[in-house]
């Protein structure tokens, strides 16, 4: 077990690069190595197929640099960052260093000690101006001193953080102007929100830790954005007139800084406005557009403008049932639709310096595999850079005249090529080898399915080791089922742990589907559960139920089910509500009451309780306990804040109620997932609790 937990993202990982970037404004590329138990940072070049990559320094040397200023010696090489052609930062000991190549020199940038209670800083590239927070409070420093920039006493008052609770893309809560000396920044009053308690058990006795969480139907937290100038001191807080509920998400600033451009979402979310703010007085310049949709708007990207061409910018949209790149200019006025078809734009990496093309990855040839486009913007031209049928995971130099390809297939490991962006290799850097070759593995799947209304379902199945199809084994449907996240894939494994594989050892088929509902398949696709979590997708995953327990090799009486989270959910769901499927089945951190959920994630699929009564008690799992017939057994993390603990407590005084056996297992400490050594005791219960009743 511990091999397949512990070290999976390890020496059993298909072998890496590590630090593996492209160096800034050149055709090189850097990466860390070991090289006599020691580590040296090495430099190739994409043009140079014939020469390998050369030492530019080892960690002997930088140590010897590092304590010429004084500095404790690194027992690896630190994570750094390229600032141009020849010159490369990192920080150590709380200090911003900067290495010169060419002079073979280590220098102190700046000073990174802002104290023990400093937490996401956040560098301005031009100015190296940082934005931090300590505790609720927003703070920069200059390079001379920490400039006060929010000084609000009640806690419940959050300057400089992520808010919203990381949905629509949001992951910070600092956002610097191009030339490094605006910020603008989030500041989110939750006073009003319902405090929530988690409890902390290592302490005599357990202290109650309130947060805020503010549930479907209940009040929701006021968010406005501040810009702050650093040279004058002063802040600005944007005019987003609206209700004081409404979601301000992917904030971008324009090339000249003059402008704040935010996505404002309605509570309902299912209308957004594309909004200008002028950064020096905070009125709103203009509407740009609108996105109306009869379910929900998801906006995940900000704007991203054009290099050369100021006044035009490219914007991701689902507004045609397909997440696709659209130019506009400043205006607001639709220039031209860049993508179009019945797959989605995964990632946008970018243009090239004159502005003439576009880069990004897609689903264009399935929905299990990735490769990356250029689209010229003014043609029209889209043109594949990388073949293989499988997984591409591209960067783009800043040139963007080449492309780092690592690339994962259900058969190759790893390859790590670079090609031209016209499509060309130049030459494979990395060929990993298979890490399981000395393991006897179970034979592992992709194939499709249909549902009843039609659509593809993707499905991955591992056979047990040492195959017999005139055995009848025992299987395991390992199910998510949820908005955002896609299962399976042309990778590695097809996307899978190896606990998977840990369970084909032990005789066991596993099998995987992604059901309507899940990510990267199109609007419609995702919004099938728009209401009714719990419905359309339960029963795309019964017709693969239904698919593995007809296999002549599955013993239909000894199938297992598992799932974490939404996965939870659906496991606790399925079990109550077909309760004939499965003999036995874990539900991990399962959501139990939609409306014991927070508002951003619930509301956008379910509405509010208030307005969505009937699909709120469709979903409710509490109502279908009578039903239960398999073991069950439900695992909770006691500091869980994002599907709080009382969701299974419920579950399980319903069942006492209803004079229903289950079994429960809790994590103390542990939040929404459990992680560290301890991940290893859970997939041995989990894999216990399996081979007990299967």
């Amino acid at each position: 077990m511990e091999d397949a937990i512990i070290k999976q993202k390890t020496s059993l990982a298909p072998a890496k690069m590590r630090q593996l970037m492209w160096v800034k404004g050149s055709n090189n590329f850097s990466f860390v190595d070991t090289l006599n138990n020691s580590d040296v940072l090495l430099l190739g070049n994409a043009e140079n197929n014939k020469q390998p990559a050369k030492i530019i320094l080892t960690l002997v040397e930088l140590n010897q640099y590092l304590g010429q200023l004084h500095l404790n010696s690194l027992k690896q090489f630190p994570v750094l960052q390229w600032k141009s052609a020849s010159q490369f930062t990192f920080e150590a000991e709380k200090k911003s260093l900067v290495y010169d190549v060419k002079e073979k020199r280590l220098v102190v940038e700046a000073n990174r000690d802002f104290g023990a209670e400093a937490e996401n800083k956040d560098v301005a590239d031009k100015t190296n101006y940082v934005a931090y927070t300590i505790k609720n409070n927003l703070f920069v420093y200059d390079g001379k001193e920490n400039l006060i920039v929010t000084n609000d006493a009640n806690e419940n008052i959050v300057n400089g953080k992520s808010v919203h609770r990381e949905e629509f893309g949001i992951v910070k809560g600092t956002f610097w102007s191009p030339n490094g000396s605006l910020l603008a920044f989030y500041r989110m009053d939750q006073t009003m929100v319902t405090d929530y308690p988690i409890v902390d058990w290592t302490v005599r006795p357990a202290k109650n830790n309130m947060i805020k969480y503010p549930m479907a139907g209940d009040t929701s937290h006021q968010v406005t954005v501040g810009v702050y100038n650093v040279r004058t001191g002063k802040t600005v807080f944007l005019k987003t007139d609206g209700p004081k509920d409404q979601y301000l998400t992917n904030i971008a600033w324009s090339p000249d800084e003059q402008t704040v451009y935010i996505a404002v979402l309605n509570r309902d979310q299912n209308h957004l406005k594309l909004n200008a703010y002028n950064a020096a007085t905070g009125l709103l310049e203009r509407t740009l557009f609108e996105e109306k949709d009869e379910k929900y708007v998801q906006p995940k990207h900000p704007l991203v403008f054009v290099p050369k061409h100021p006044d035009q910018f490219v914007w991701q949209s689902e507004r045609d049932g397909y997440n696709h790149l659209y130019l506009y200019d400043i205006t607001g006025k639709l220039l031209k639709q860049l993508t179009k078809g019945n797959w989605v734009v995964t990632d946008f990496a970018g243009f090239d310096e004159r502005g003439v093309v576009a880069f990004y990855s897609s689903t264009a040839e399935s929905p299990v595999t990735r490769n990356f486009y250029s689209v010229d913007l003014k043609k029209g031209n889209i043109q594949r850079i990388t073949s293989g049928d499988g997984t591409h995971t591209v960067m783009l130099n800043s040139k963007a005249n080449y492309i780092i390809d690592n690339f994962q297939s259900a058969s190759i490991p790893r390859e790590i090529v670079v090609y031209t962006v016209k499509g060309k290799k130049v030459q494979t850097i990395k060929q990993a080898e298979n890490p399981l070759k000395d393991f006897k593995l179970g034979q592992m799947s992709l194939f499709k399915l249909k549902s009843d209304a039609g659509d593809d379902l993707h499905c991955r199945m591992f056979k047990p080791v040492d195959f017999d199809s005139t055995k009848k084994y025992p299987a395991i449907v390992y199910l998510y089922g949820g908005p955002n996240v896609q299962l399976v894939n042309n990778t590695w494994n097809g996307g899978g742990d190896l606990w998977f594989q840990y369970m084909a050892e032990r005789g066991f088929v596993v099998f995987t589907m992604d059901s309507r509902g899940s990510a990267n398949r199109g609007k419609s696709f995702e919004q099938a559960t728009f209401q009714h979590l719990g419905t359309v997708e339960m029963r795309d995953q019964v017709v693969g139920i239904n698919y593995v327990k007809s296999l002549k090799y599955v013993d239909a009486g000894r199938m297992g089910l598992m799932g974490w989270s939404y996965g939870g959910f659906m496991t606790s769901s399925i079990m109550t509500r077909y309760p004939d499927l499965f003999k036995a089945a874990v539900a991990g951190g399962p959501v139990i009451d939609w409306s014991y959920y927070e508002i951003m994630y619930t509301e956008r699929y379910m509405d509010t309780p208030q307005a969505n009564p009937d699909g709120y008690k469709e979903s409710n799992v509490l109502n279908y306990v009578d039903n239960l017939k398999g073991k069950l057994m439900l695992i909770h993390g006691s500091a869980d804040n994002v599907v709080v603990w009382q969701h299974s407590i419920q579950f399980l005084r319903t069942c006492v109620d209803k004079g229903k056996q289950v079994d429960y297992f809790v994590y103390p400490g542990h939040e929404h997932n459990v992680l560290g050594k301890d991940r290893v005791h859970l997939f041995n219960k989990i894999s216990d609790y399996f081979i007990q009743n299967l």
